[in-house]
This record gives C-alpha cells, sequence and structure tokens, in this order.
C-alpha cells in the first residue's frame, strides 16, 4: 500500500522551470517504478517520465527528452522531477504514480490503478 504526495507544483511563465516531488506518506519510494503522468485540461493523463527500481533508469516521452529530469533519492525515499524550458502546453496536473511492473509503467505507460498515485500537483505555465 502507498499513500503517494505530490509537491512543488505552481505558476511559472514560459521558459520557466519548476521541480515536482514525490514521497510516499510513512514509507519509501524504493520498491516502486515512479512515473509522472500529466493530465492537461479536459485530457486524460499521460505518461511523461518514469524512473525504475533499484537500477534508476530512466525513460521519457518525446515531447519532455531533453527538458524534464527525473531521479531518485534512495537515502530519503523520494522521487523528483525537474521541469526545464517549460512550455505553455505544459501546463495541467501532474500525478506521481507507482508501480511494482516498470514495463508497465515506464513502458507501456499505463496509468495504475487508485491508491498507486496522488492527488495531484497543478502546474501553469503562462505564454
Amino acid at each position: 500500500q502507498v499513500q503517494l504526495v505530490e509537491s512543488g507544483g505552481g505558476f511559472v511563465q514560459s521558459g520557466g522551470s519548476l521541480r515536482l516531488s514525490c514521497t510516499n506518506s510513512g514509507s519509501t519510494l524504493n520498491d516502486y517504478a515512479i512515473g509522472w503522468f500529466h493530465r492537461a485540461p479536459g485530457k486524460e493523463p499521460e505518461g511523461v517520465s518514469c524512473i525504475s527500481t533499484p537500477d534508476r533508469n530512466t525513460y521519457h516521452a518525446d515531447s519532455v527528452k531533453g527538458r524534464f529530469t527525473i531521479s531518485r533519492d534512495v537515502a530519503k525515499g523520494t522521487v523528483t522531477l525537474q521541469m526545464d524550458s517549460l512550455k505553455p502546453e505544459d501546463t495541467g496536473v501532474y500525478y506521481c504514480a507507482a508501480h511494482r511492473e516498470f514495463f508497465k509503467l515506464c513502458v507501456l505507460w499505463e496509468f495504475p490503478e487508485k491508491n498507486y498515485w496522488g492527488q495531484g500537483a497543478q502546474v501553469i505555465v503562462s505564454s
């Protein structure tokens, strides 16, 4: 069982940066592959970045390659998404999601069942 909590969303101008963090309340994320999903207004969530465990291989959607970086702090049991060169189309809610099978999360980009994603962090990028 996980209780994912996202933090770090906000408002930024185009070209700016934001950092999102994901924690597992009361526990660690080290046993799970962790992905970040972006839900643009009126659309379904889409996977943007993912990191496996324990080898920490990273995966990114083409839309964010070269701009987003996902990393894992094993000591703290947290996962961070650094978002640079933000664009207005990056606006939306970002969900942290956990899965024990990295292939489903990081390759197939399957949004997991409820209880394995957090409440979301709002990101607004103005043009």
